[in-house]
Formats: structure tokens, sequence, C-alpha cells
């Protein structure tokens, strides 16, 4: 079946810790979106690349830093992506790991996304001009408890390429490993990371290795029967036909 997938994610990055689903359910046929409340004008060149690699269309909210609330003005706002795409499958953030999250946002994001995908399928904002969307299956990206991976090896160099889009958030992570760990981790992290001569290079490099260690974990290394896995948590219970290998 075509899948139309949309990821309501707060920050850029998000679409490409996704890239792997993402890409997946276009391989087969089904088209990928992502709709993003914060993104800082540099970082969104950086994303807009990351999401033509992963064959995903991109939309940008331009919700202010800091300044995220659960009111009408953001309800309406989220409301209208939801009805202008139209999605079978929603990915978000986990509630759970957002409570504790400190990045600034992530709390009243998580309760606004709720709230707009129940509010899209009601009686809410009928002047957008947009007919209401029923509730679609909700899947939590990054999740603190996951119950299900998708096999994301098939689109493993995609996701590495896409990462590598985002210059912006390289160059941060690049001077931010330099600082916090020591010489020698970072080069047992990353051989020959000393010879590295830019922050650019240095995120990467960190990146390639934080990231196929993540997902060869949830993989293979989780006893699993994908090289490298994306973890998600399905809201609700999984409805079958018959059980499922």
């Amino acid at each position: 079946m075509s899948e139309r997938v949309l990821l309501i994610g707060v920050y850029g990055m998000e679409l490409v810790e996704c890239g792997g689903a993402l890409a997946a359910n276009v391989a087969a046929g089904g088209q990928s979106f992502a709709t993003l409340m914060l993104c800082r004008e540099r970082m969104r060149a950086d994303v807009s690349r990351a999401a033509d690699v992963l064959g995903v269309e991109v939309d940008f909210l331009g919700f202010r830093n800091g300044f995220v609330a659960v009111d009408e003005e953001h309800k309406r706002a989220l409301v209208r992506a939801i009805r202008t795409v139209r999605p079978t499958i929603v990915i978000t953030q986990d509630p759970e790991h957002s409570l504790a999250d400190l990045d600034p946002d992530r709390r009243p994001a998580m309760t606004l996304i709720l709230e707009a995908l129940g509010l899209a399928s009601r009686n809410f904002a009928e002047d957008d001009g947009l007919k209401p969307h029923p509730v679609p299956t909700i899947y939590y990206m990054t999740p603190s408890r996951p119950n299900c991976v998708v096999d994301i090896a098939p689109h493993w160099q995609q996701k590495v390429a896409a990462m590598g889009m985002l210059e912006s958030q390289m160059e941060f992570s690049g001077r931010h490993w330099t600082e916090q760990l020591t010489p020698a981790d970072l080069e047992a992290l990353v051989p020959g990371f000393a010879a590295l001569d830019s922050d650019l290079e240095r995120g990467r490099a960190v990146h390639q290795a934080l990231d196929k260690a993540v997902h060869i974990y949830h993989g293979i290394g989780h006893h699993g029967r994908y090289a490298f896995a994306e973890p998600y948590r399905r809201e609700g219970d999984f409805h079958l036909p018959t059980l499922v290998r």
C-alpha cells in the first residue's frame, strides 16, 4: 500500500534522524513529507538539501525559538499542515523522551502536536478551507521504549549523505565534541581525527561514527534481522489479520 508519511518535527535535524524510514517509504512508492516547527535561516537551506537527498517534501512553519505555545495560533498552523498533507502515518517526537529533554520548546511542542493531531479530525478551524482529516497511525521517533524497528540498510548511504548536508549542525558538533572529549577519545572514535582540518569535517566524521553505532545497535547488534535499523514506538495496539514473523 502506498503511504503518505508526515514527520512533524520540532528541529531540522529530526528530518535526517528519521531519514531511513522516510526514504524507505519513497522507495516503496509512497510520499514522504516533513513539517518542521523551528529551523533557523541557514539551517533551512541545509535541511532542504538533505530533504532532496531523501526524497522528502519539506515545509517550515517558522515558529519562534523559545515561544512555542499550545494556543490557537500554533494549533491552527499545525492543523493546517496535517490537513494539507493528509498523512496515513505520522512520525513525531516521543512524549516520554521529550518530557525530560532540556532542549527548549520540546515539552510544549509535544502537547501541541498531540492536540493538533486530535483537532485535525474535528470541527476546528473550519475556515481554513481544508476538510478534517482522521487521526493517522502514529510512530514516535528515537523513543525511550521502542517496540519496532525499520530496516534502513538499503538507504544507509542516503542517510549518511543527508546528515552531511547539515553543515551548520556539523560545524557546531565539530566544535562541541572537540571541547567535550579528550584527543585520545576522539582518535578512538575517528582514527585520524587530529588530521581533520575543519569543524565541518570533524563534525561529519564523529556523526558518522555515532550514527553507525546507534543504528547497528538497533539492528544486528540487538539480535535483530537488519544490519542497520531505526527504532520507533507505534502508538496503540498493532492490529494484525494474522500473526507476523
